[in-house]
């Protein structure tokens, strides 16, 4: 059943792996467990023998074998149970029965339009075009002091980003009832992999090495950093590609009440991606950077209501592009297109004069009890008094820097400079223009 649900998103099991795995891990199980108990039992032996004065020396040597052979099975114990480990960690999530087939993003579904792309009268410019005119959008600087991909915002560029933020934030945590939260840039495996980006998308991740070689001191402990460094030490950090990852693993190895259900929180974080796999796709403007920032929406719910929570969840990252008047559309991605993790996903994406076509801002997804099987995330079931697994959700209510992008596609002038979408005017001192 699970390899027939797989293969719905094109994933082949390899059931022979699998099944070679589980056969030697119970044959070596079974020998253990029979050489605990041959060992036990001459133990016991051991003892009857000394009462009654007779030699133990060969019931001795019984246990003492034995006792490699244990040590030897659970060696081999524990280097069959990491290969199993990671074999079983690079599964994806099963697609709930709603997903529609397919193989690509040409079979998505669109379910819904809202609003209608503007009609120009005159030559539309593209984002990056239209801030470089303004002398606020600098990509030449950014890859001056980092390199390709990023981006440096000035004057009222920055200032509108940082209100894009600030706007989307007030919004999720006073109409939509989120708690905000501020959680770290870095950090550990543990982490990326309870939220599944770990082992099987590592080179997506920017990894930050601990080596130790830093010779000066610590203010805060007031020790040498290599004394520090020695603490810290083969462990490995990572930037974090989504505030996803800090904020879901607050529920690891923890117990929720059922009824503080649902945990609804929102994170602004920036995220860092090293675009692996995205070719020569989107190099121009601020489309597909190294790192960008976005507002994220966290769920965890307990699993007969997840469903009804992933479409709260999508209504409130569209109410931000309702409220700033940009048109969008809602797509349900096919069992092809969806991420490894999730389990049904669907993508807004909010149009783009430029390129006369949609371009996803938020993608909201469900992962049912995946993410919380691998980070052992549980409430207290009050009807069977059980600790039972939660499902967690996510999405982004949005990516700041794509919906700039649309900001200033769907409200440029002719003249160059941008309108200030109504909502978005109190967080700039009332501005109705830019540039």
């Amino acid at each position: 059943e699970v390899a027939a649900q797989l293969a719905r998103r094109g994933y082949v099991l390899d059931v022979a792996t699998f099944e070679r795995l589980e056969a030697k891990r119970k044959t070596l199980q079974s020998e253990t467990e029979a050489l605990q108990a041959a060992r036990n039992k001459a133990s016991k032996e051991i003892g009857f023998a000394k009462s009654k004065g007779e030699d133990a020396t060969p019931l001795f040597e019984q246990v003492e074998n034995a006792k490699a052979q244990l040590a030897s099975n659970e060696t081999a114990l524990a280097a069959l149970q990491t290969e199993f480990d990671d074999f079983l960690a690079r599964l994806p999530n099963i697609p709930h029965s709603s997903v529609p087939d397919g193989k690509s993003e040409a079979d998505n579904v669109e379910l819904r339009r809202v609003g209608q792309p503007r009609r120009f009268d005159f030559p539309i410019k593209d984002h990056a075009d239209l801030g470089e005119a303004l002398g606020q959008m600098d990509f030449a600087a950014a890859a001056k002091i980092t390199g390709a991909r990023f981006v440096v915002l000035r004057r009222d560029l920055a200032r509108m980003h940082r209100a894009l933020t600030q706007f989307m934030l007030d919004v999720h945590t006073q109409e939509h009832g989120y708690e905000e939260l501020y959680v770290p840039y870095i950090v550990n495996a543990d982490s990326l992999r309870g939220t599944g980006q770990l082992p099987k998308f590592r080179e997506d991740l920017f990894e930050i090495k601990t080596d130790g070689s830093a010779d000066v001191v610590d203010i805060y402990t007031n020790k040498a950093a290599s004394e520090v460094a020695a603490v810290r030490k083969g462990v490995n950090y990572f930037l974090i590609p989504t505030a996803e990852v800090p904020v879901t693993n607050l529920l690891r190895d923890e117990v929720q009440e059922q009824a503080a259900l649902p945990r609804q929180w929102v994170a602004h974080t920036p995220c860092f991606r090293s675009e692996a796999g995205s070719g020569g796709r989107d190099i121009k403007g601020m489309i597909r950077q190294h790192q960008f920032e976005k507002v994220e929406l966290v769920w965890a719910t307990e699993p007969s209501k997840s469903y009804a929570a992933h479409e709260a969840l999508v209504g409130h990252a569209e109410a931000i592009l309702k409220k700033l008047e940009l048109p969008y559309r809602v797509v349900v991605l096919c069992t092809g297109d969806i991420g490894a993790g999730a389990a049904k996903t669907y993508d807004i994406e909010v149009w783009l004069p430029s390129q006369n076509t949609y371009r996803e801002i938020s993608s909201c997804s469900n992962f049912e009890d995946f993410q919380a099987r691998r980070m052992l995330a549980r409430y207290k079931s009050a009807e069977t008094k059980k600790n039972e697994l939660l499902h967690t959700l996510n999405g982004s209510g949005l990516a700041v820097g794509r919906t700039l992008v649309a900001v200033l596609e769907n409200y440029q002038r002719a003249d160059g400079r941008i309108d200030v979408p109504t909502a978005l005017q109190p967080y700039l001192g009332g501005a109705t223009t830019i540039g």
